[in-house]
């Protein structure tokens, strides 16, 4: 892990945040400028700095990944209505921390991307 990365420090307490929930493989906190009502990032608690970079080793952090993005869901209450999750991948894709990360958006009617 790089020493600099903002996710790694959040998740090992060095830089303080209000985690929402969390699971053995990942953690979930508000982004701190929502696309959305609601916007949760989704990281997984092993540096893996895009989804370039996932292998078949990181099969049981993506599910954590993936079943705490449904916990989140059904925390905001948007389980039911419908969210969106997305990787964003490079800086094209308008990534800035490169540490894997999964948002769920949802709470308001989502158009099309892209």
């Amino acid at each position: 892990m790089p020493d600099d990365c903002l996710f790694c420090q959040m998740r090992d307490g060095a830089i303080p945040v209000e985690k929402i929930a969390q699971n053995e493989y990942a953690f979930a906190i508000r982004d701190i400028n929502p696309r959305a009502p609601i916007h949760v990032l989704i990281i997984p608690n092993e540096h893996i700095p895009t989804a370039k970079d996932l292998t078949a080793d990181h099969g049981q952090a993506l599910a954590g990944v993936f079943t705490l993005a449904t916990e989140v869901a059904k925390l905001e209450g948007v389980f039911e209505p419908g969210y969106r999750l997305a990787f964003n991948i490079g800086e094209a894709a308008g990534m800035t921390i490169y540490h894997l990360h999964l948002h769920l958006v949802g709470g308001r009617k989502l158009g099309p991307e892209g």
